[in-house]
């Protein structure tokens, strides 16, 4: 199952986020929520962020670019389950970092979640969107 789409839920006075129900299944069993690129918060399945872990500790320790990724995906990284009413919670250092008070964007990126400050969103989605309508060759090859 891939996560897409763009929603705004709102964090509780508790700093809890309701997933959006179509994820709910997918996420059931676990999640790990951490930092992402581009001050937003990055939120895998247990298995996903599993994964992710296993490739960056086949990186070698000499290489000083391995070693930052590992520092700062497992440093913020922050995991548990989400509650029966399909919350999750976001820890007050994952908040500050990603700017987020109440309101929120929740977008699907494939296999991951991505929230979002709203203004940063909408910054960034304009930027990437000017990129896109230029694009005039296969983004995805190298």
């Amino acid at each position: 199952m891939f996560f897409m789409g763009t929603y705004t839920p709102k964090l509780d006075d508790k700093g809890r986020l309701f997933l959006p129900a179509k994820f709910r299944d997918r996420l059931a069993e676990g999640v790990v929520v951490t930092q992402g690129q581009e001050n937003c918060l990055v939120v895998c399945p247990q298995d996903v962020f599993m994964q992710e872990a296993r490739r960056a500790q086949a990186t070698p320790l000499t290489s000083r670019g391995a070693r930052d990724y590992a520092r700062v995906l497992f440093a913020g990284a922050d995991e548990g389950v989400p509650d029966k009413q399909g919350r999750i919670s976001i820890p007050p250092p994952l908040r500050e970092y990603a700017g987020l008070d109440r309101e929120v964007v929740v977008i699907g990126v494939m296999d991951r979640i991505e929230i979002w400050d709203p203004r940063r969103w909408a910054d960034y989605s304009a930027q990437a969107q000017a990129k896109f309508a230029q694009l005039d060759e296969d983004p995805l090859q190298d």
